[in-house]
C-alpha cells in the first residue's frame, strides 16, 4: 500500500498491537499527529509535558509487561524527553520513543527546534535510529519494538524528519527480525547451571538475591517454587519487592542501603549467593571490598555485560532468567533436599527479632510508616503501588505489604523525582481494574503537578497520596546525619494548597492531620473515582532507618539515630 510516513507510523503501532500512546505534539512531529487524528485503533494520552508522556508509558509498560510508547516533537520536545529514557534505560524497561526531527535538508544548520537527538538518546538507550528514507520506516519500526523487548528490556528512540513523515512509499510491514549484529543468548548452559546447583548442594548458607530482571521475565512464580522447595533464605532488591509474598518465611526483606537488618546480615554471611536478575548496584552491595566475601557467586543474567562487571563472580550463566529456571527447577528437586538449611534459617530469625523493622507509633502526628501500611491494610493486593524518589519511596519498599509481582512502581537505577504521577497514570491505563496510588512527597508532587489536568481530563482515577513533611525529606536526612544540621536549600515549607491546587485543575483533595482523617480520605478518594491528592501532615524529622552509610559495609548499619 502507498501512504505517507506519518501514516506508516500509525499503521505500524496498529500492526505491534499497541493501544494506548502518551505523548505531546509540535511542529515536526506534526504529520504524524494529523494522522493520529484520523484514526481509531489506538487511544493518545494528551500529556503536560513531555517528560510525563515518557514516565506514562514507562509505568504502562511496567505494570502490564508490554512495550510503552511514547510520541514528542524535535528540539526541547525530545530534550524533556530524556530524563523519562534514562529513567527506563537505568531500569531496563521496554519503550518505543518517536521523535520528530527537522527535515533532512536542515539537519545540521541550527533550524529552528533542531537538535542532535540521536547524539543525545545515544548513552540513555539501548539503540536509536535515524531515519533517512521512506523505504526503511517500516522496518526501523519493528526493529525498535523487538529490540525493547528482547534480551535486557530496554527503551529504543526512533528519529523522524518530517520530510519524511510527509513522503509517500510503499508499507510492507515486516512479520520477523532479522538482524545479524543483534543476537540476544536467552538459553543458559545446562552444564552450568548443573555445577550451579552441585554448588547449592554443597552450601551451608545459601541465599536467593532476587532483582528487577525476575519481574521483567515473568519469572516469579519460578521463583516462588525454587524458594519454596529448597528452602533457600532470600532478600529482594528495590526493584523485585512482591516477588515473594511479603509474609513468606523465607523472604529476609529488602537488601541494602536501607535493607533490613536479617538481609544484610544474611548478605554477609552466605557461602552461596545466587543472584537471579540483579545487577549488584552500589545501592545493593555497600564496600565492594566487604560484600559476600566468604560466597561462591552464582550470577544468572541475560545481559552477558553485567556479569562481573562489579563483583567477581564463580558461576556465571547468561540466558533469560525464565528459561534458565525451566531448567534449573527439575534439577534441583533431583539434587536437593526439601526444605534443607535448617540451621541457616534459624540463624536468620534470630537477626530478624534482634532487629525488625520498626518506628515509635504516635496518635499525636502520622508517621509516615504507619500511613503506607494502612493503605497496605486498607487496599493492600488489590493496589498498584507508584511512587517518586526519597524518603517516601523507601518507606513504601519497606513496609508495604507487596505480595504480587508488577504491584511496585518506582525509579530504582536514576532515582526521578516527578515521575510517580505520570508513571501512575500509564499503570491505571494499563491494568484499569487496579486501584493506583502514587505514594510522594512534598517535593517530588511539584515536579511532575501539571499532569492533575491529564489525569482529568481522561478520567484517570489515580490517588496521590503526599506524606508533606515540608522538607525535601531524604535530602535533609543526610544533612542531618553527615553535614553537622546545615540544612541547605531543603526546607519546603512555602509550598502550595495542595487542596485548592487539585480542584483548580479537576481532580479532588484532602487535608489529613489524623489517623481517623486518613482512612476517610483513603476511602473516599477509592469511592469518588477521580484524580485525588491527599495532603498529609506527617513527622517532620523522621528518618529512614536502618541505613547503611554510602561505601560502608553492609553489615556496619545505622539501627537508629540519636541527636
Amino acid at each position: 500500500m502507498k501512504m505517507t510516513g506519518a501514516k506508516m507510523v500509525c499503521e505500524a503501532l496498529k500492526c505491534e498491537g499497541v493501544k494506548t500512546v502518551f505523548g505531546y505534539p509540535g511542529g515536526a512531529i506534526m504529520n504524524v499527529y494529523d494522522e493520529i487524528y484520523k484514526q481509531d485503533y489506538f487511544e493518545h494520552i494528551l500529556n503536560r509535558h513531555e517528560q510525563a508522556s515518557v514516565h506514562a508509558a514507562d509505568g504502562y509498560a511496567r505494570a502490564t509487561g508490554k512495550t510503552g510508547v511514547a510520541i514528542v516533537t524535535s528540539g526541547p520536545g525530545f530534550t524533556n524527553a530524556v530524563t523519562g529514557l534514562a529513567t527506563a534505560y537505568m531500569d531496563s524497561i521496554p519503550m518505543v520513543v518517536i521523535s520528530g526531527q527537522v527535515p533532512l535538508s536542515l539537519i545540521g544548520t541550527d533550524g529552528f527546534q533542531e537538535i542532535d537527538a540521536v547524539g543525545i538518546s545515544r548513552p540513555c538507550t539501548k539503540h536509536n535510529f535515524l531515519v533517512k528514507t521512506i523505504e526503511e520506516l517500516p522496518r526501523i519500526i519493528k526493529e525498535a519494538f523487538y529490540i525493547a523487548s528482547s534480551g535486557r528490556p530496554g527503551p529504543v528512540h526512533i528519529d523522524i524528519p518530517k520530510c519524511i513523515t510527509a513522503q509517500e512509499g510503499s508499507f510492507d510491514y515486516p512479520t520477523s527480525v532479522n538482524m545479524p549484529t543483534y543476537k540476544p543468548h536467552t538459553k543458559g548452559n545446562v552444564r552450568q547451571i548443573k555445577k550451579a546447583v552441585q554448588t547449592i548442594k554443597k552450601a551451608q548458607k545459601p541465599l536467593l538475591y532476587i532483582g528487577g530482571g525476575v519481574t521483567l521475565s515473568n519469572s516469579y512464580e519460578m521463583v516462588r517454587d525454587l524458594a519454596a522447595f529448597s528452602g533457600i533464605p532470600a532478600v529482594e532488591t528495590l526493584m523485585a519487592r512482591g516477588t515473594l509474598r511479603s509474609d513468606d518465611e523465607l523472604l529476609l526483606g529488602m537488601v541494602g542501603m536501607h535493607g533490613t537488618y536479617a538481609a544484610n546480615m544474611a548478605m554477609s554471611e552466605c557461602d552461596v549467593l545466587i543472584s537471579l536478575g540483579a545487577r549488584f548496584d552500589d545501592r545493593v552491595t555497600g564496600k565492594l571490598e566487604e560484600f559476600a566475601v566468604d560466597a561462591e557467586i552464582i550470577h544468572v543474567d541475560v545481559d552477558p555485560t553485567s556479569i562481573g562487571k562489579l563483583v567477581d563472580v564463580d558461576y556465571p550463566i547468561v540466558g533469560d532468567i525464565y528459561k534458565v529456571l525451566q531448567d534449573m527447577l527439575p534439577i534441583v528437586k533431583e539434587n536437593l533436599e526439601h526444605g534443607r538449611y535448617e540451621k541457616w534459617r534459624k540463624l536468620l530469625e534470630k537477626y530478624k527479632n534482634l532487629h525488625p523493622l520498626k518506628y515509635e507509633d504516635s496518635d499525636e502526628v502520622i508517621k509516615p510508616q504507619w500511613a503506607i501500611e494502612r493503605i497496605g491494610e486498607l487496599i493492600g493486593d488489590d493496589a498498584i503501588i507508584t511512587s517518586d524518589v526519597g524518603q517516601h519511596q523507601m518507606w513504601a519498599a519497606m513496609h508495604y505489604p507487596f505480595n504480587n509481582a508488577r504491584q511496585w512502581i518506582n525509579s530504582g537505577g536514576l532515582g526521578t523525582m516527578g515521575y510517580g504521577f505520570p508513571a501512575a497514570l500509564g499503570a491505571k491505563k494499563g491494568q484499569p481494574e487496579k486501584v493506583v496510588v502514587n505514594i510522594t512527597g512534598d517535593g517530588s508532587i511539584l515536579m511532575n503537578m501539571q499532569e492533575l489536568i491529564t489525569a482529568a481530563e481522561y478520567n484517570i482515577p489515580v490517588i496521590n497520596v503526599i506524606l508533606n513533611n515540608n522538607y525535601l525529606g531524604m535530602v535533609r536526612q543526610w544533612q542531618t546525619f553527615f553535614y553537622d544540621k546545615r540544612h541547605s536549600e531543603t526546607d519546603l515549607s512555602f509550598g502550595p494548597d495542595f487542596v485548592k491546587l487539585a480542584q483548580s485543575c479537576g481532580g479532588v483533595g484532602y487535608n489529613v492531620e489524623t489517623k481517623a482523617e486518613f482512612d476517610k480520605a483513603i476511602e473516599d478518594a477509592i469511592k469518588v473515582n477521580k484524580v485525588t491528592f491527599i495532603n498529609v501532615a506527617v513527622d517532620r524529622l523522621e528518618n529512614v532507618l536502618p541505613m547503611v552509610p554510602a561505601g560502608g559495609s553492609l553489615y556496619n548499619m545505622m539501627l537508629e539515630y540519636k541527636d
